[in-house]
Formats: structure tokens, C-alpha cells, sequence
């Protein structure tokens, strides 16, 4: 497999304080890779070393061919970046941010106004474009940065918090806009986020950091999967009936009762429902509803850390 991204062992120290621990990574090429974490797990700090904004106290890593202590101008060539923090300049348009930035990153002229007008097709401004970005929505402002990190065609874009402080309309939006990105140009995307639905819908892999360290990797759905802890909730009259013939099948791992609700923990819970509903017929016992819940990343990451991400 190719990768575009290899850390090795790459830390970050400030002072006392170490914000990435030798951390090992390897991103694929085109693919949609998460760093799911909450505030303060290191994440912004990693994402800075690849950027060559910080450099590493130890250890290295490889972003599209080139290390990035010994080659960072090549890296910096190669790739594309959109802050946490804003960087637009309220007294330019949308057309001359793109215009400015093509020139910076050396987009020969004969071809630069090619390029604006692909991107001004992904980001879909329309007239807007030709107005100062202080008059720009929050949703407006982040395609426009994503836009202009692609102006220069690199293989590898870093979103940093993409949707940080978005409303959630406006969130939603732009995960739809990644989501055109990743299948409309040959790209590798690696975003940072503390959003588990954003990591969930968006990413192909995710890393989860806590406290500088990688606790675990791998596709939401295969995390998902691997707590093998579905729940399924019975709505009845007469939960205690149910739990009674219940608590002895071996396929059972939990039961809670909350007031007519009873919710049964067990691993593949589609291939048992019916199994259920039968021996629930069995004895008589009346049914007004029954539901079944898979895992979500928010108990993947409550198993990993020992924490809600909403904690920290």
C-alpha cells in the first residue's frame, strides 16, 4: 500500500509539557484520514510538525515523499493547508484571495486563471466571489480557504477543525463539500476534529488521540464492530417477564430496565431479533416495539480513553 504520510516516532515538547508523543502513523493515498480527539489531545501540534510549522523535538516523518525536517520547503510546496484559525483578508474578494494565492505558491500565469476557475467551480460562490469575504458567511469563508488550499493542486490537504464554531446547517454543508472533494479530484485529505459524527460520515480511517499518544486506529465502521455490543430495546408492559427469560440465553451480555423499556446488550443483534420476538411468543409476552442500536464512536472512544470527548 501507498502511503502518503509516515510519522516516525515524531514528539513535540513544550518545556515540561509534551504535546505528541512519538507517535507512529501511516495515512494511504487517497483517502479521507481523521485525527479524532478532543481539545488539547495534541492534535493541532501534530498537524503543525507535517505542516513544517513546528518542528519536532524528536523523531520525524515522511508527508509525500519528503522528511519533513531535512526537505520541509518541498513539503511545503506539495501540500495544501486550512487553518483552525481564520486567514482571510476582509478588504480582498473571494477572487483575488485565489488570484494571490496562486501567485504565492508560483502557479505559472498562463495557466493561473485555468486554475482559479476550477476551483471557483468546486467551491460554488458564485457571484459572491467578486465581494470582500468580510461579507461572507462562516460556511462561505471556510470553502473559500478550502478553495485556496487547493489552488496549487496538492496531493495532500490538512483541514484543521474544518467546522470549528459552525453552526450545524453550516457544518453540514461543508461536510457535504468534502465529501464532492474527495471523489471529484485525486486528493488525500487529513482533517483534525473533536466532531464524532464529522469523523463518523466523513472519514475512510481515523486515528483517536488522547494526551498526545495514538490509543487506536482503523475505519469507524470496523471500531464500531469490534465493541460487538449491540443494544436492543423492547418496549412492553411486562419488561420483568421479559428479563426473566432472558437473563439465562447465553447470547445475552447486559440487561436494563427502565420502566417499560428493556434493553438487552448482545453482539449481531439483526440476526436475533427474531429469535427474540419467537421466544417472547413463546410465552406470551406482549411486544409494543422493539429497536436495535449499533455502536457509535462515542462509546468506540468512552472504550479507548476511559472518557467522553465532551470531557476535556
Amino acid at each position: 500500500m501507498s502511503y502518503i504520510i509516515e510519522t516516525k516516532d515524531i514528539t513535540k515538547d513544550f518545556g515540561d509539557f509534551r504535546a505528541v508523543n512519538s507517535i507512529n502513523l501511516k495515512v494511504p493515498r487517497n483517502t479521507v484520514y481523521g485525527i479524532l480527539g478532543p481539545n488539547g489531545a495534541g492534535k493541532s501540534s501534530l498537524i503543525s510538525m507535517l505542516c513544517t510549522v513546528l518542528t519536532p523535538t524528536s523523531g520525524t516523518a515522511i508527508v509525500n515523499g519528503y522528511d519533513i525536517v531535512k526537505e520541509a520547503n518541498n513539503v511545503r510546496k506539495s501540500i495544501g493547508i486550512v487553518f483552525q484559525t481564520r486567514a482571510l483578508d476582509d478588504i480582498l474578494t473571494g477572487r483575488e484571495h485565489l488570484e494571490m494565492h496562486a501567485a504565492l505558491y508560483g502557479v505559472p500565469k498562463e495557466i493561473r486563471q485555468e486554475r482559479i476557475e476550477g476551483v471557483l467551480e468546486l467551491i460554488a460562490l458564485g457571484k459572491k466571489i467578486d465581494e470582500y469575504t468580510k461579507n461572507y458567511s462562516g460556511g462561505m469563508k471556510r470553502r473559500l480557504e478550502i478553495g485556496r488550499g487547493l489552488i496549487h493542486h496538492p496531493k495532500l490537504l490538512f483541514l484543521d477543525e474544518p467546522t470549528l464554531g459552525l453552526d450545524i446547517q453550516t457544518r453540514e454543508s461543508i461536510w457535504k463539500y468534502i465529501e464532492e472533494l474527495k471523489t471529484s479530484i485525486d486528493i488525500t485529505i487529513l482533517l483534525t476534529t473533536h466532531y464524532l459524527e464529522e469523523a463518523d460520515s466523513l472519514c475512510d480511517e481515523i486515528a483517536i488521540i488522547d494526551k498526545g499518544k495514538i490509543i487506536k486506529e482503523g475505519s469507524p465502521k470496523n471500531l464500531k464492530s469490534e465493541l460487538k455490543s449491540d443494544t436492543i430495546t423492547i418496549t412492553s408492559p411486562e419488561v420483568e417477564k421479559i428479563e426473566e427469560v432472558m437473563k439465562n440465553q447465553q447470547f445475552i451480555q447486559n440487561i436494563i430496565i427502565n420502566n417499560k423499556e428493556i434493553k438487552l446488550s448482545v453482539e449481531k443483534g439483526e440476526n436475533l431479533i427474531p429469535k427474540i420476538v419467537r421466544i417472547a411468543e413463546t410465552k406470551n409476552i406482549g411486544i409494543e416495539s422493539i429497536e436495535l442500536k449499533h455502536p457509535n464512536l462515542e462509546e468506540v472512544f468512552i472504550k479507548y480513553t476511559g472518557h467522553k470527548i465532551s470531557d476535556k
